[in-house]
């Protein structure tokens, strides 16, 4: 390997690739489960609270990088075509590890929208779900101190309490569920790279 990897889109392309769907699936299925398991609960909660921001900019940030470094013709090829300029309507492809592929457009305009799916799921849970639930969160424990019982302590509960158990389960399962939409789209971009690469 040359020095002259390091200066090829393509490369870094792949680094934030494989970073995204690798740190997506340690912390939806390994990392999360393991801490839920072995932790008190408020100890999990505090990990949660301070890991999750870090994540889901992590996984917002990621896919603007695959979006720059995209091969096929560059970010703009991955554009509805009123989009894009008319100077750049027929871009020619800075570098290309992938092999030439007669669907391209169509493949483009799928990427498109995997690499936007990636993107809107991250970012919902960053500026929307996650400070959400964490203010939820927040304002159950205040609850707990004012009950002198844990929300998930068995009940009967006050009427407080379990109204911010279920907004807790609605914004916990949306952001699950958010997280696996963006799963699928790391996994199907996955199957597309895989298709287009010559060994």
């Amino acid at each position: 390997m040359s020095l002259s990897s390091f200066k090829n889109p393509a490369m870094y392309h792949l680094l934030s690739y494989g970073t995204l769907l690798g740190s997506t699936l340690f912390q939806s299925f390994i990392s999360g489960v393991v801490a839920y398991r072995v932790l008190p609960r408020a100890q999990f909660s505090t990990l949660q609270k301070h890991t999750f921001p870090v994540y889901f900019s992590l996984q917002t940030v990621l896919p603007a990088a695959m979006l720059l470094t995209y091969p096929r013709g560059g970010a703009t090829s991955l554009l509805p075509s009123f989009l894009v300029p008319s100077s750049s309507a027929s871009p020619t492809p800075a570098f290309s590890f992938f092999a030439p592929v007669a669907t391209a457009p169509s493949r483009n305009k799928l990427a498109g929208w995997l690499h936007a799916t990636m993107f809107v799921t991250a970012l919902a849970n960053l500026v929307y779900i996650g400070p959400k639930t964490t203010e939820i969160m927040g304002i159950r424990k205040h609850q707990e101190t004012r009950d002198g019982k844990r929300s998930y302590d068995n009940g009967p509960h006050s009427k407080e309490m379990q109204a911010l158990n279920k907004q807790f389960a609605i914004l916990h399962g949306v952001s699950t569920v958010v997280n696996l939409i963006g799963l699928g789209a790391m996994v199907w971009y996955g199957a597309i790279l895989a298709d287009g690469l010559t060994l």
